[in-house]
């Protein structure tokens, strides 16, 4: 069935693509936070424990808006870990227990690479005319940037 919502195809192809790479990245840094949030120890156990797994709460609910936008875009959306994997950009980090300061430096770091995505997804979007993929993301680089913050903050 044909859609017609006021983009062009390639236009919504191209933010679409641009989309399920950032819900990729966005499930890698998810999967990254509740690792750390299971694993983190330390004299900062507690303080860590609570901020990790309010963070990959967000990013879990993040996730399936996401999703949703690609759909209404009318593309589907990664639906395995495969596809997941296949997608992503963001790497995983080579040690995966460090200690608590590296895994608020890797955090830190997958947050900041989001909100670099996030402008330039916003940008895409507005080429394209797709407010409401530009209204998503600017709401996804908002949190994303003050993640970074407080993580920053807690070095």
């Amino acid at each position: 069935m044909p859609i017609e919502i006021g983009l062009e195809e390639t236009a919504r192809k191209k933010v679409s693509a641009a989309l399920t790479r950032y819900l990729a990245d966005t499930y890698v840094l998810y999967m990254r936070t509740h690792g750390y949030h299971w694993n983190v120890e330390g004299p900062r156990f507690h303080s860590l424990h609570v901020m990790f797994e309010e963070q990959y709460r967000e990013m879990w609910a993040a996730l399936d808006e996401l999703a949703e936008r690609i759909r209404s875009l009318g593309d589907y959306a990664p639906g395995n870990g495969k596809e997941l994997a296949e997608a992503a950009s963001l790497a995983e980090p080579t040690n995966d227990r460090p200690d608590a300061e590296g895994m608020v430096r890797s955090l830190l770091a997958g947050h900041e690479s989001l909100t670099r995505d996030a402008r330039e997804l916003i940008e895409l979007a507005a080429e394209a005319g797709d407010t409401g993929t530009e209204d998503l993301i600017t709401q996804r680089l908002a949190v994303h940037e003050k993640t970074a913050w407080m993580l920053r903050a807690s070095l």
